[in-house]
């Protein structure tokens, strides 16, 4: 009697715990109104928001191409790009495409392999964010190179003048570790997508959407055999996606922490990347995740549970730049090196100190609102302070290039740098083509996964809230 009454208290005791947690999706689903919802983005008529929507993006990315086209005729001196600041907006973009990309990865692997449930409802778009945010950043160490149709060179391969990278460049690394993370970041996504892909196959009204969603499908049919096989590819493909988050922007560090340039060399820039890769890449999920959910009605499945986790990874991560901010400017007191003193003195005071300042109300005082939570459950708040991180971590990649650059050791070549107009053309466009790749996504295949929601349904096996 006693064995069967300390049963029902634990019993009841998680009981009483699952309805504390929030809900992970809202009531009154199942299997069939899940897929409903979710695949009827997909397969109803194109609404005209959709196409004063995509508009903006497309203008935007037809600039980019006129302003590609204009690079290559007249050549990279159309960037503002001189000596000492061999580097500008094309590096600095780089760094925060590829930074964006992180929260993709972030929350499809890692949380998957931490069993957090409340990641299904933004992992798939989050994903498709990484691929695109990877494309838009691949883009720039091409154009910047002058003759990109040469990019060929920073890949191994025999030929005759028996040329090879230099494998010692942090340059070539960037090559092999964004082309590894773009490619496992797209394989996890498709297989990802393959049980929904064939969803849209059944309920296709269209044969050639039939047998465009059948050829992507591969066949699938939901057999147990798929599942397993399913179930055992994407768990590998998060294992090997995990490191990937660490590693790829620790490298895109090495650009600047192995040179001798004062403000870049320091072994702290390793760590501070991959945490302000992670704050700008949930910034972005934030700033994307508030206007899908109005704009489809998906309030019931991206609910305000998921816009409050994602809040306290941006304030816990906003925390972890913030730190590294201020181990930076101590190191360049406590190592006793002048020159490296006088780049922080420089970003605080000199010629670019409204840029630092900008970076820094960004970055570290805004998101403070979200220790509060009622900050973290308005919207407009979040989604103001996402903007604001975006726009800081941006600023924060410019200021570490070009400050450090612009006065080197010597003042005789000392010189001054800003954007040209086809700088601006060039990062408006970027950002246009990385909406307009979004707005197709969404248009094309499902923005929330149905295979990985179903599972959410009360009654079904892992619907437990995590």
């Amino acid at each position: 009697m006693a064995r069967t009454d300390e049963v029902e208290t634990v019993e009841n005791k998680e009981a009483k715990d699952a309805l504390a947690q929030p809900p992970v999706i809202g009531p009154g689903y199942d299997f069939v109104s899940i897929t409903d919802k979710i695949a009827s983005i997909v397969q109803r008529g194109t609404p005209v928001g959709w196409y004063l929507g995509f508009a903006i993006p497309f203008i935007l990315t037809m600039m980019l191409l006129f302003a590609i086209g204009y690079l290559f005729a007249v050549g990279i001196g159309a960037w503002g790009v001189d000596i000492p600041v061999a580097w500008g907006f094309a590096i600095a973009n780089f760094v925060w495409w590829i930074g964006i990309g992180h929260a993709g990865t972030l929350i499809s692997a890692i949380l998957l392999l931490l069993h957090q449930k409340w990641r299904t409802s933004i992992n798939r778009f989050a994903e498709a964010m990484t691929l695109f945010a990877v494309a838009c950043a691949g883009l720039f160490p091409l154009l910047h190179m002058g003759r990109p149709w040469f990019f060929y060179w920073l890949l191994p391969y025999p030929n005759t003048m028996e040329l090879w990278p230099q494998f010692r460049s942090p340059l070539v690394w960037d090559v092999f570790a964004v082309l590894t993370y773009f490619t496992v970041s797209l394989v996890f996504w498709y297989i990802g997508l393959i049980p929904d892909l064939a969803t849209l196959r059944d309920r296709a009204k269209s044969k050639w959407a039939w047998r465009a969603y059948g050829f992507l499908s591969l066949g699938w049919r939901g057999s147990a055999d798929h599942w397993h096989h399913y179930e055992t590819a994407y768990l590998i493909l998060a294992g090997l996606a995990t490191p990937l988050v660490i590693s790829v922007h620790t490298v895109v560090s090495f650009d600047f922490s192995v040179a001798i340039v004062p403000g870049w060399h320091s072994t702290i820039f390793p760590p501070y990347f991959v945490a302000g890769a992670i704050y700008s890449g949930f910034a972005m999920v934030l700033t994307l995740a508030i206007p899908i959910r109005k704009a489809f009605g998906l309030q019931d499945f991206i609910t305000m549970r998921h816009l409050d986790n994602s809040a306290k990874i941006l304030l816990a991560t906003g925390l972890m730049v913030t730190y590294s901010y201020l181990s930076e400017a101590f190191f360049s007191w406590y190592s006793g090196n002048i020159f490296e003193a006088y780049v922080e003195l420089n970003r605080i005071r000199g010629p670019y100190w409204k840029m630092y300042w900008i970076l820094v109300i960004c970055d570290v005082i805004a998101p403070q609102v979200f220790w509060f939570k009622r900050a973290r459950n308005n919207i407009w708040t979040l989604f103001i302070i996402s903007i604001l991180v975006n726009v800081g971590m941006w600023t924060e990649r410019y200021v570490i290039v070009v400050t450090s650059l612009h006065r080197d050791y010597m003042p005789s070549a000392w010189g001054m740098y800003s954007g040209s107009v086809w700088d601006y053309a060039t990062i408006i466009g970027s950002i246009g083509l990385f909406l307009a790749l979004m707005f197709l996504f969404v248009r094309l295949l499902p923005t929330i996964s149905i295979a990985e929601m179903r599972t959410l349904v009360p009654g079904s096996k892992g619907s437990e809230a995590k």
